[in-house]
């Protein structure tokens, strides 16, 4: 199972969802799924375009158990 740490990395950083929608051009809806369970579904294109708004590796975001 994939487990997100993007709320981690972003509450880290200080960045809002808002912030991190502005930066990346994703919506809110995607960057929820992101953060939660569903980071699974969420494509290779999304987490790149995450984490280079974070300012971190794309394996940085996410952890398997």
């Amino acid at each position: 199972m994939v487990t997100s740490k993007v709320k981690e990395v972003m509450d880290g950083k200080g960045v809002s969802i808002r912030d991190l929608a502005k930066a990346t051009g994703l919506s809110t809806c995607t960057l929820h799924r992101a953060r939660g369970d569903l980071i699974g579904r969420c494509t290779l294109d999304t987490l790149r375009f995450i984490a280079t708004a974070l300012g971190v590796k794309v394996k940085d975001l996410f952890e398997e158990d």
